[in-house]
């Protein structure tokens, strides 16, 4: 997968998500969540353009940490999500398999950035 790929699939993952937490209750829980989850949701995306202009592959390597930190958090809230059942586990677990996929993409390049260091 080159980068443009990963920067589509990485947009269409935030956009997911925003349009999910647009639909979890406005309960107390819900709404603190939510605001959790739409931050650390949709800054992978920024967070890897960001890393696509980096200057050396130390600032890349950087970078990319604060997306699997991001993708992290993600899959934790997505996880607090399904099993609170706030909403229904068949419209998160796709996100979530996706946060997985994305999160396993970004080790393996910082592994493997690191080792051509």
């Amino acid at each position: 997968m080159n980068k443009d790929e990963l920067r589509e699939r990485m947009s269409s993952f935030a956009v997911r998500i925003v349009k999910m937490v647009d639909a979890m209750p406005t309960t107390i829980s819900g709404l603190a969540i939510a605001r959790q989850l739409v931050r650390s949701g949709t800054s992978p995306s920024a967070n890897y353009r960001a890393a696509c202009l980096a200057k050396s592959d130390k600032d890349f390597v950087n970078k990319l940490k604060m997306v699997e930190e991001e993708l992290d958090e993600t899959c934790h809230w997505l996880e607090i999500v399904m099993r609170s059942e706030m909403i229904k586990e068949s419209r998160v677990k796709p996100l979530h398999q996706e946060c997985t996929e994305l999160l396993n993409i970004i080790a393996k390049s910082i592994v493997t950035t690191k080792t051509r260091m």
